[in-house]
């Protein structure tokens, strides 16, 4: 009993510490711990958990980066798309009146 409340206190604290984390960092965390822990669990399978789960934090870190490229893109062309419409509203305004 008292190891699982250990675990609980530690997981709490783990998760408080990443509070302050900017969206590329959290994204980089969250794919490192899911990797870790599937590589942790195909490993087991395949006789070496730890091994398993280096690479599956490594393959989990690489997916978090390249997931927050294709968001921070995704931003970036909305903002630009919403500018556009804008600048293009604006201008059809000031020529019919």
């Amino acid at each position: 009993m008292k190891s699982k409340i250990v675990m609980l206190l530690v997981g709490c604290l783990a998760l408080a510490g990443c509070s302050g984390l900017t969206d590329t960092q959290q994204r980089a965390v969250t794919g490192t711990g899911i990797g870790a822990a599937g590589g942790a669990v195909l490993g087991a399978i395949g006789g070496n958990a730890a091994l398993g789960a280096v690479a599956g934090a490594a393959a989990g870190l690489a997916g978090g980066l390249i997931f927050d490229s294709v968001k921070k893109n995704e931003q970036a062309s909305y903002n630009q798309g919403y500018a556009a419409g804008r600048n293009s509203s604006a201008t059809s305004h000031t020529t019919t009146q």
